[in-house]
């Protein structure tokens, strides 16, 4: 098979809720006000308030792509926005894949393990 047709060499998950009515142009706002700047080949994760719903955002260099994906049942595992460190996480691409399949991505390196304590 060929190149992916979206490189994304770093994800990010933004901490604060946001209206899944958004689009492309209003998300890609909020990563430059909220980090400075959007850097190409940079994914950008959102969820709603209620972490039913996420859209991710790529800046490829040329343009921007969004993405969405909604749980039928349960929600994201998502971040505490009153509570994060940060506006913003970077996440390993196997957090990523657990976070989109609604698994708790933040347990992975202690699931990884299987012991007696």
């Amino acid at each position: 098979m060929g190149q992916a047709m979206i490189r994304i060499d770093a994800l990010w998950l933004c901490t604060r809720p946001q209206d899944m009515r958004a689009g492309a142009e209003r998300l890609l706002a909020v990563v430059v006000n909220t980090l400075g700047r959007a850097q190409a080949h940079h994914g950008y994760l959102f969820a709603n308030a209620h972490a039913t719903r996420v859209k991710l955002l790529v800046h490829d260099g040329f343009g921007v792509w969004c993405a969405v994906r909604r749980l039928h049942t349960g929600r994201f595992a998502w971040v505490n926005a009153s509570s994060a460190q940060a506006p913003a996480l970077q996440l390993t691409p196997a957090q990523f894949e657990a976070l989109v399949i609604g698994l708790p991505w933040q347990r992975l390196p202690e699931l990884e393990v299987i012991s007696r304590a």
